[in-house]
């Protein structure tokens, strides 16, 4: 387990080590997380150790979610823009944990970090218009939808839109 780097009620966001790898690769190759993450290739372990090694040297912020003394997720600030204090963010969770408010909460702790620790101005968000899950945990966060790519992506067999999301500091209650 990584060092803690966030703490909220019910979940930690830790740094994302070696020995997590193993979770974050069985999550990304289930059918029903990599449909809503955009992902239509197997992901080998070599591939994630290639993500993993890429991570220590860009600009992103990528955590571990655990709760109840076990991995359950990740979540993360990715595509950094510091000139417009802008960043997206991202996050999938395992099945066995959905429905639980973990989302929730860990967007709102990554969402806090980037705009107190990294002087964000807004943080965004895609989603599919299907994974109506993902849009209510961005609601319950602050999001607000600023917009619709109108047949962007391919999934489940099919061109669906992609909605985007937005946050601004000054909306952010966290």
């Amino acid at each position: 387990m990584g060092p803690l780097f966030l703490a909220g009620d019910r979940v930690e966001l830790r740094t994302v080590e070696e020995d997590d790898l193993d979770f974050l690769q069985e999550c990304t190759n289930r059918p029903d997380v990599r449909q809503n993450l955009g992902s239509s290739r197997p992901t080998n372990g070599h591939a994630e150790r290639e993500w993993f090694e890429s991570t220590s040297t860009d600009e992103d912020a990528q955590f571990l979610v655990w709760a109840d003394d076990e991995r359950v997720g990740t979540v993360g600030l990715h595509r950094f823009h510091p000139d417009w204090g802008l960043a997206e963010t991202g996050y999938f969770f395992h099945p066995d944990h959905w429905g639980n408010g973990y989302a929730t909460e860990a967007v709102d702790l990554v969402c806090r970090y980037g705009f107190r620790e990294r002087r964000l101005n807004k943080v965004a968000a895609r989603t599919f218009e299907f994974n109506e899950a993902s849009g209510r945990v961005l609601e319950n966060v602050g999001f607000q939808r600023e917009g619709t790519h109108r047949k962007e992506a391919f999934e489940r067999g099919e061109h669906v839109d992609v909605l985007y999301w937005g946050l601004l500091a000054e909306a952010f209650d966290g």
